[in-house]
């Protein structure tokens, strides 16, 4: 990866160099929950062990922290407190974990951003955990990047040959975090038709928050600039994360009828392929799990 620049703060502008048949791969995650004592920790960690190993370039969307523990979170459950906090203040010894369980993946990690667990905590104690982990962890990050709840992460695609780079195309990924219930009828799929609508541009939408998983294509019929019709498809996918907090058959999560969750998260494969007498960018999208 070349430059990593937030030419706006919505927008993360990804400079990927190609050479020869090799991809590139980016681990897309959300919802880690990591400090959640539901949280599935060792799928977590291979995953980000799997990115090291592939030289994948990590993303995350928010609620990498659980932080539903704090004085003014009515879901707050002492018993579900790991061992880890129970010592010292609460809010800083989750940024002070995180860092630490962190910090070995943070070469290729380019964006972090909030969920609507770390604004709530933004809102309700006035201290903004991603901020402050992405604080501590910049100077080990070189490509670190800190994003919006809802933003863009626009791939330049170039491949170098001989003593040349040439420009191949790019990829528009637009994300959300996430909203509403975990609608377990629909998955969430739904929202597809909302989002298509307000991001025409993207070639990917991204979503987490409702901790269920799809992979949704919706075909288009397009015009060029010369008038010629053209198909394309907008991928849309969602990622699950890493918290299951319903097979205990006790706690909030149950208690709210919450289904059995997903996990895991998404890999995006880029690459370029010759067609006809120039290269073209390639992309497909393979569950983590």
């Amino acid at each position: 990866m070349g430059d990593v620049k937030t030419p706006d703060r919505g927008v993360v502008k990804v400079d990927l160099e190609l050479v020869g048949n090799e991809p590139t791969w980016f681990l897309l995650r959300s919802d880690a929950h990591h400090d959640a004592v539901g949280s599935h920790r060792e799928l977590e960690e291979k995953h980000l062990r799997e990115a090291l190993e592939r030289k994948a370039w990590i993303a995350d969307i928010g609620d990498l922290f659980d932080c539903m523990q704090g004085r003014y979170d009515k879901r707050q459950d002492r018993s579900a407190l790991r061992e880890e906090y129970r010592h010292g203040q609460y809010l800083d010894r989750l940024v002070e974990v995180a860092a630490e369980r962190y910090g070995p993946y943070m070469a290729r990690w380019f964006l972090m951003s909030p969920g609507n667990h770390e604004t709530s905590v933004a809102k309700h104690n006035d201290t903004h955990l991603t901020e402050r982990l992405y604080a501590l962890l910049k100077p080990k990050a070189p490509h670190l990047t800190i994003g919006r709840y809802q933003g863009w992460i626009s791939i330049q695609v170039r491949r170098r040959m001989a003593n040349t780079v040439s420009r191949v195309g790019k990829i528009a990924l637009a994300y959300h975090h996430g909203y509403g219930g975990a609608a377990p009828v629909t998955r969430g799929t739904i929202q597809t038709n909302r989002m298509g609508l307000a991001w025409p541009d993207a070639n990917i939408v991204w979503s987490g928050h409702t901790h269920t998983d799809f992979y949704l294509s919706i075909a288009r019929q397009r015009l060029n600039e010369s008038d010629r019709i053209y198909r394309d498809e907008q991928i849309h996918i969602r990622s699950p994360g890493y918290k299951e907090d319903t097979m205990a058959g006790e706690g909030w999560a149950v208690e709210k009828g919450f289904m059995p969750q997903s996990l895991g998260a998404w890999w995006l494969k880029v690459w370029s392929e010759k067609d006809g007498n120039s290269y073209k960018v390639r992309y497909n999208v393979e569950p983590a799990r």
